[in-house]
């Protein structure tokens, strides 16, 4: 069979997909685009636009039940309905991949292609009936929830963090598997819900990869608001009890009973069924492809991009990485995967923001540092808002100045971490942030107070 020929094929419609097409396009280039699920990937329809919806509708819940708090007066209980949160969250999704669809359709010398792309050789791929020819070629399929092979696992309907947007009733009891950010997101709001939730980890903290001091604040918000949490669970089980499911987590401990589970437990690359073996595309032992700071793989005219290349695991770093590949093939412009800061989210309530180093970083690294941390009992904006968990804290290289990195656990803690990320980009010293005027009444406006206050790191 003679292969449609393409300039580019691009495999998978999510955070890098179609801005790139775009940008091909504009230049001249016949473009394959080719999903074998829905437009706009795991952001669009599994991950950060629904569940942020989701996580809207929970502080909404949870500020009514405060509303005596602010003076305000309520007839009746707070209620749930948890058909409309989903039909919310699910018009949010919706209509975001509406208007992705409708771009990509209206996008002159790009093709979509619906199904599993393999390949057959380092410039063909296969979907379905279609033999497609190019000599660009780029990788965007994302990842999946990984499922832990623990004892039972096959014996119970768990769900994962895509098949509870798919869920339409709420939980009586939730049992979370797993203490890192997607599942402490879900824990939060299906309590603010109403469900009963616990949640089980096998480590001694939360959140392993954040500085001990964020992890133990973070659980002291969940524990206040009545989540169970169980550290150091080192023998997780299931087993049908009845209607419900029962797992254990540490021996001869009860287990934890609930109506429903959540594998919460790490994400896998979609690549194990992608033929890369036959293009000869290398993947590291985790299933992660192999890229440079430019994002080629190891066989010429074949790139990778978000999820799958193991450089990221958020749509942000996914969306730069679109913007890092066509810097070099469109711009001139050799920008590299280096060159960029680590800065993500929790969203829980108050969320956290965070940027570059962490505390425990510095200190594995060697060098002098400075630290400045204010708590948000401090912050003025927080004490009027009648949100006052959490704290901020700043990182500085004692001989040079720079800032090193930068935490914010508190409200609007995910938009007041880019007052710090910016100065980063810009290679300003901490000095700047320290002379800079901010704001009152703002979170942000303490971020210079701390600058001005920093201490040897001890």
């Amino acid at each position: 069979m003679t292969a449609k020929s393409f300039d580019a094929i691009i495999i998978g419609a999510g955070q890098a997909g179609p801005p790139l097409a775009g940008r091909l396009t504009a230049a001249g280039m016949s473009v394959a685009l080719i999903e074998r699920k829905l437009v706009g990937g795991t952001c669009v329809n599994t991950g950060c636009m629904p569940t942020k919806a989701m996580v809207a509708s929970a502080y909404a819940a949870h500020l009514a039940r405060r509303a005596a708090d602010y003076g305000v007066t309520l007839s009746g209980s707070v209620g749930v309905d948890y058909k409309a949160i989903k039909a919310r969250k699910d018009k949010v999704s919706d209509d975001a991949r509406g208007n992705l669809e409708s771009w990509i359709a209206g996008m002159d010398g790009c093709t979509l292609f619906r199904g599993h792309a393999r390949f057959e050789t380092a410039d063909t791929v296969r979907v379905g009936d279609d033999l497609l020819g190019a000599g660009k070629i780029f990788i965007n399929t994302g990842g999946r929830a990984s499922v832990p092979d623990l004892p039972g696992v096959d014996d119970i309907p768990f769900l994962t963090n895509s098949s509870m947007m798919d869920l339409d009733v709420l939980p009586r009891h939730l049992v979370v598997v797993g203490g890192s950010y997607v599942s402490l997101e879900f824990a939060q709001m299906f309590r603010r819900f109403g469900s009963q939730v616990t949640v089980i980890e096998k480590s001694p903290r939360l959140i392993g990869r954040e500085d001990e001091d964020v992890s133990a604040a973070i659980l002291s918000i969940l524990e206040n608001e009545d989540i169970t949490v169980h550290l150091g669970a080192g023998d997780i089980g299931f087993a049908r009890q009845g209607s419900d499911i029962a797992v254990t987590f540490i021996a001869g401990k009860a287990p934890a009973v609930g109506s429903h589970v959540l594998l919460a437990v790490g994400r896998t690359a979609n690549t194990d069924d992608l033929g890369l073996d036959k293009a000869g595309v290398e993947v590291d032992k985790r299933g992660f492809i192999v890229v440079d700071d430019q994002l080629r793989t190891s066989v010429p005219g074949i790139w990778a991009m978000g999820d799958c290349n193991g450089k990221g695991a958020f749509t942000h770093t996914s969306y730069n990485d679109y913007e890092i590949v066509a810097a070099n093939l469109l711009d001139n412009d050799p920008r590299r995967v280096s060159d960029r800061i680590e800065a993500y989210a929790l969203y829980t309530d108050p969320p956290l923001g965070r940027c570059g180093m962490t505390e425990a970083a510095v200190r594995k690294s060697g060098r002098r540092a400075l630290v400045g941390q204010r708590p948000m009992t401090r912050v003025g904006r927080a004490v009027e808002k009648g949100e006052t968990q959490g704290f901020m804290k700043i990182l500085a290289d004692a001989d040079t100045n720079k800032i090193l990195g930068c935490s914010v656990l508190g409200p609007g803690g995910d938009e007041a971490i880019h007052c710090v990320l910016d100065l980063m980009y810009a290679k300003a010293p901490v000095s700047t942030l320290a002379r800079a005027m901010h704001i009152h009444p703002t979170v942000s406006e303490l971020l210079p107070t701390i600058a001005q206050e920093l201490k040897p790191l001890a």
